[in-house]
């Protein structure tokens, strides 16, 4: 049991039948009246956000959500594969769990399959990856306008924003939270 008064970020903890994770919180002492806790927190199932305050001695279930390193194997129709690095089991995994970052993971990178209960409800990509450009437009000689981007297609098929002088063939490191470009690969 966790109460109220002990919330920290990140806690989780189980609230009308809902794993809820905190993502930010304030204990606030009036000059009158009874202290209670503003809790900002994410439904960690749906990715709903609510803010709600709570009396400090309110009781809650605690909530362990299980995150386990695998490996992003292959896809077939609209379930993904992942590998237990430990076990070999494959672990298919339905494409609407799959988060808006997931179109810059390839084959063979490792991820963060998260549960609760046996229940797998999201998949976390790593948060940078580096990728190789197989399309986009050259650039001109001569643009040097500020923050100039142009679109590009990386090795997973998906559209990201780089600047002019990247060319077909360069690797870069995209942030896959934001889905943005962040400098040329090294190396």
């Amino acid at each position: 049991m966790i109460t109220a008064g002990d919330f920290r970020n990140g806690v989780t903890f189980e609230m009308d039948g809902n794993v809820m994770q905190v993502i930010e919180f304030q204990h606030v002492k009036p000059g009158k009246g009874a202290a209670f806790v503003r809790t900002k927190m994410r439904n960690v199932i749906t990715g709903a956000v609510t803010e709600t305050s709570f009396n400090p001695s309110a009781k809650f279930e605690s909530a362990f959500v299980e995150r386990k390193d695998m490996e992003y194997s292959y896809a077939d129709g609209d379930l993904y594969y992942f590998m237990d690095s430990e076990t070999y089991e494959q672990l298919p995994i339905n494409k609407s769990v799959l988060p808006d970052g997931f179109k810059f993971v390839k084959e063979n990178m490792p991820c963060k399959v998260m549960s609760y209960k046996g229940s797998v409800f999201g998949v976390e990509p790593p948060n940078f990856v580096e990728l190789e450009i197989t399309q986009t437009d050259p650039g001109f000689r001569g643009d040097t306008a500020t923050n100039v981007t142009k679109p590009a297609i990386v090795e997973t098929g998906a559209e990201v924003k780089v600047p002019l002088f990247i060319d077909t063939g360069d690797r870069i490191k995209i942030d896959t939270r934001t889905g943005e470009y962040l400098e040329r690969a090294k190396g």
